[in-house]
């Protein structure tokens, strides 16, 4: 059985000591699905929504939360980012959008939440530019596409 390695030796919360851990370059990719009615996603994707470019918002939003997710997640390591992306994929027949967020860095340790926090943020930002047309949108999921670098090696999830 694998060993949590946020716990101590008594289960308490602790931050994993990387002080020993060689940088290394390290990249993880992540992904949200957000659903919307047909108004929302065609205003989504209009840059002159009521109010601004809804997909220009978000991809900020992300990137900001990327470079911010050890204020958000408790035991998360500030890192260095050297690169930090959110793209949109339209998906016209569910009236959806793929959001992927991409992040690199060259550290101790690796960025698979700071993707996932990109991914999230953008979903959300999505979500408050369009509530008002769209309050039933649904952040449909979260997940991790792809991680490289680091002792755990690669990791890439199965179908899209």
């Amino acid at each position: 059985m694998s060993k949590l390695s946020h716990l101590d030796e008594h289960g308490a919360a602790r931050m994993v000591d990387v002080s020993d851990k060689p940088p290394t370059v390290r990249e993880a990719s992540a992904e949200a699905v957000i659903a919307l009615s047909p108004e929302a996603y065609n205003t989504a994707l209009s840059p002159d929504a009521p109010k601004g470019d809804v997909l220009a918002t978000a991809r900020l939003a992300g990137i900001m939360a990327a470079k911010r997710t050890a204020e958000l997640i408790p035991l998360c390591h500030p890192i260095p980012l050297t690169k930090a992306s959110v793209d949109f994929e339209p998906l016209d027949e569910r009236s959806a959008l793929r959001i992927v967020a991409s992040v690199r860095t060259t550290a101790p340790t690796g960025v698979e939440m700071e993707a996932m926090t990109a991914a999230s943020t953008a979903a959300l930002t999505v979500y408050d530019m369009v509530k008002a047309i769209d309050r039933s949108a649904v952040i449909q999921s979260v997940r991790l596409l792809s991680k490289s670098g680091g002792k755990s090696g690669t990791y890439a999830a199965g179908g899209t």
